[in-house]
């Protein structure tokens, strides 16, 4: 799941129940929280990758690991985010969960941060920006997280998402559950890159 989300409730149809005026509100106090809980920031061990195919990555990952956060506690269960494509440099991000009362969903978009650019289809480097607010709010610099791609497998098919000071983890997959032989891979990985992992979360 990228940074700083707030869940839209859905109603029996499926279709998100918004309140703009009180979302707009709650989506731009968690973007406020989230980014002033990495304000301490701390050594960048994992950068970003170089280049990132943004084609190859559009589409739905599932949650099956990250770092217990406040903006997430509501989901118990199904977390995934699901991207495409609203322009070359631009990306809408709808990230959706299971909660104790039902399916809730938030939408935002993802542009590319600092001095990343998107160049014959390749995001370089994988770092990105996401907000979860109205296109009114987004000119307020606090409404913004930071979004990097720190790994992605040989296949394509697990990526590990974080930002600079590393606070913030989530571990996506193409599949809702990962073999033991990709768990040993993901954790040899983040145990290189200094991640806690006695604070990681396994979901799938």
């Amino acid at each position: 799941m990228p940074l700083c989300t707030v869940h839209t409730p859905l109603n029996a149809r499926g279709a998100a129940k918004v309140r703009p005026q009180r979302v707009a509100a709650k989506l731009a106090a968690a973007g406020l929280v989230g980014l002033l809980a990495l304000a301490g920031g701390m050594s960048h061990a994992a950068p970003p990758l170089p280049a990132l195919d943004v084609q190859a990555y559009l589409g739905t990952w599932h949650q099956v690991a990250h770092y217990p956060n406040r903006f997430q506690s509501q989901c118990v269960a199904d977390s995934s985010a699901q991207y495409s494509l609203l322009a070359p440099d631009r990306l809408q991000v709808v990230n959706r969960c299971k909660t104790t009362t039902g399916m809730e969903e938030v939408v935002g978009v993802a542009e590319p941060r600092g001095g990343a650019q998107v160049a014959d289809g390749r995001l370089r480097p994988a770092s990105l920006r996401v907000a979860f607010v109205p296109a009114w709010l987004r000119a307020l610099p606090l409404v913004w997280g930071d979004y990097d791609v720190v790994n992605l497998s040989a296949d394509g098919r697990v990526a590990i998402v974080s930002e600079p000071s590393q606070a913030y983890l989530w571990v996506l997959s193409r599949d809702k559950v990962l073999t033991a032989t990709r768990w040993a891979e993901v954790e040899a990985w983040l145990r290189d890159a200094r991640f806690d992992l006695a604070r990681l979360k396994r979901d799938g």
